[in-house]
């Protein structure tokens, strides 16, 4: 049984669609959405239409910035995706573990995951560790892997039902869902799950989900690059 594990350190973030796709960058058509009001849509010159976006971020007007929209497919371990899902202004789709037989892959962090966590709630900081707290953490994740898999494939052998037999698996255990949000929601999740240097207010994100929101950033950078870049002049607030 032990051979047929599967150990993973990284996420997998894949960006699957975006609005919109057509006649217009994500930039252009935050201005498009902000200039109806006036009905000036089509008669922005490129430098005003640069200060109306800087406008919008700085002074947080965020209905035009809903205009723009992501999905990704997303694979990452459940520690990972119960994070996510706590942020309840995005749309999510994921694997079930009461219609599928789930995939024997769990996570393990890499080495240069931080382990020692130093102070308290709230104002704290982590650590590397040592090699030897690394080995230790490794061995146990994956002691406990075996352990729970072979579990969980003994009940589905025994004909139990598979949402009676997957409440053995452990957190670790890699899952994969479709999560759908708009650029204002992307602004709100990435500025908790990214302590970037350009934040004002600082944020504790597990390591973990900021691995996941580092890359979903690139992708929105890519589309919508002066949003962002008003995003982090001014400290990372959302909008």
């Amino acid at each position: 049984m032990p051979s047929a594990l599967e150990w993973r350190s990284s996420p997998t973030v894949e960006l699957i669609d975006w609005m919109p796709r057509v006649g217009a960058t994500g930039d252009e058509r935050v201005v498009q959405a902000a200039r109806v009001s006036s009905g000036t849509e089509d008669r922005g010159t490129e430098a005003a239409n640069r200060g109306l976006l800087r406008m919008l971020m700085r002074d947080r007007h965020g209905s035009p910035v809903e205009h723009v929209v992501f999905t990704w497919r997303i694979e990452t371990h459940l520690g990972v995706s119960r994070e996510f899902f706590r942020h309840r202004i995005a749309s999510y789709n994921e694997t079930s573990t009461r219609y599928r037989v789930m995939e024997p892959v769990f996570y393990v962090p890499p080495p240069d995951r931080p382990l020692v966590q130093v102070g308290k709630p709230g104002a704290y900081s982590f650590e590397r560790g040592t090699k030897e707290q690394y080995e230790i953490m490794v061995e146990a994740r994956k002691s406990a892997a075996e352990v729970c898999w072979h579990d969980y494939q003994e009940q589905l052998d025994a004909g139990i039902a598979r949402e009676v037999a997957r409440d053995v698996l452990p957190l670790s255990l890699f899952t994969s869902f479709y999560v759908t949000m708009n650029l204002r929601s992307f602004s709100n999740f990435t500025s908790l799950r990214w302590a970037h240097p350009a934040a004002k207010v600082p944020t504790f994100p597990l390591w973990e989900i900021e691995q996941v929101a580092i890359r979903m950033e690139w992708d929105v950078l890519a589309i919508a690059p002066q949003i962002m870049q008003h995003f982090n002049s001014f400290g990372r607030r959302p909008v």
